[in-house]
């Protein structure tokens, strides 16, 4: 059975592109287009597609609330289409926050080294969230999108944090959803730790945004985050999780000294290493090797903290496409390092999770909703 997909964009030029990309796929099939958010809406409840792919900017409704309604009325998986700039990554994070899945540039050949990667890396985008539409959440009056933070957590007391957004805070109730969860009880092993690492791709803003905002401003190691993300969205990423979390985050820059209770995001398009000879300072390099298909690519970041830290890392691998992380987290379980996985039930798509679980290096699983307790417990007395 084919996977029905409604594309919505306001350039009639755009729409007959990504539908012909589409068809093109013989396991996808554009069932309709729709020139602006209102009529999205409409569509899905009429059609009722696996997936929508949304443009951000269109005429009557705009892409962002469209997303709101849909999530609302029919939750749908959906893909966004996003500009390259700053301005697109802000629009593009609030898309996410507003229930959709994933994002991909509007000119996507600028992530593929050619035409026809680029024509593959779309399908295979579409394809991948596709699988998450049975596990959407029935809509509900408690909350506007399957994907609302739904951890329970101490308001911030951190001032200084402003941005020209206004964001929704985290909900301080916790929203249960229809899929069960099975209880996970994480007992602290007792293992000193120095650092906490955590990769993820595809799902990945909402599931970090998950943990990082339920961890107390006084956790006492340094946090490294590597999201699969274009260099202009990593930025805007990081300024938002400052506001929004009691621990401090920002973008990664070369030199910074690794503190507790600060959380660094690799910047897109390049590399994050620690220094094993720095006293704990953080490295960005460039990387132009054609083997390396991340940038920033969990393996280097997870490899470079094994030489740094040897067994006192908890390495975290979060939902995502494909096997980024395995060989970083074999090199870590060599040291004694502590790997943990997010469970497939909870995963947008359950591919780096999967990789390290089949490898056998997975201690455990967690639901998304269990990470940011289980951490504290484990990683969070000093």
């Amino acid at each position: 059975m084919s996977v029905k997909v409604l594309v919505v964009d306001d350039s009639s030029f755009f729409r007959r592109r990504v539908s012909e990309i589409l068809n093109a796929e013989p396991s996808l099939e554009v069932i309709g287009a729709a020139k602006d958010g209102q009529e999205a809406i409409d569509m899905v409840i009429q059609l009722k597609p696996d997936v929508v792919t949304m443009d951000v900017e269109m005429p009557v409704l705009d892409g962002i609330s469209a997303v709101r309604e849909i999530m609302r009325q029919s939750p749908t998986p959906i893909l966004m289409f996003s500009s390259l700039t700053h301005e697109g990554a802000k629009a593009t994070l609030d898309a996410l926050d507003a229930g959709a899945l994933d994002f991909i540039p509007k000119n996507f050949e600028d992530i593929a080294r050619n035409r026809e990667e680029a024509i593959s890396l779309l399908q295979q985008r579409v394809k991948a969230i596709a699988r998450h539409r049975f596990l959407m959440r029935r809509p509900s009056s408690s909350a506007s999108s399957p994907f609302s933070s739904r951890i329970s957590t101490a308001p911030s007391t951190h001032t200084h944090r402003t941005e020209s957004t206004v964001h929704r805070p985290p909900s301080r109730e916790p929203v249960v959803a229809e899929r069960s969860i099975t209880p996970v009880v994480v007992k602290r092993s007792g293992k000193a730790y120095r650092i906490v690492a955590i990769g993820t791709s595809t799902g990945g803003p909402v599931a970090l945004q998950k943990i990082l905002t339920a961890l107390p401003e006084n956790f006492p190691h340094p946090i490294l985050l590597v999201q699969h993300m274009p260099s202009t969205f990593t930025a805007a990423f990081a300024a938002r999780l400052n506001s929004l979390c009691q621990i401090s985050v920002k973008e990664a820059a070369d030199g910074d000294v690794l503190k507790p209770g600060c959380a660094y995001l690799a910047p897109g398009g390049k590399q994050m290493l620690v220094d094993s000879h720095g006293g704990g300072r953080i490295k960005i390099v460039e990387s132009d090797d054609p083997k390396i298909n991340y940038k920033p690519c969990v393996d280097i970041t997870f490899a470079s903290v094994a030489k740094a830290y040897h067994d006192k890392v908890l390495a975290i691998v979060l939902t995502g496409m494909g096997a980024d992380g395995r060989d970083g987290a074999r090199m870590l379980s060599a040291q004694g390092a502590t790997i943990w996985a997010q469970d497939e039930q909870s995963c947008v798509v359950y591919g780096m999770p999967q990789a390290i679980a089949k490898a056998g290096l997975a201690k455990i699983q967690l639901p998304i909703e269990r990470f940011a307790q289980a951490i504290v417990t484990e990683a969070g007395n000093g």
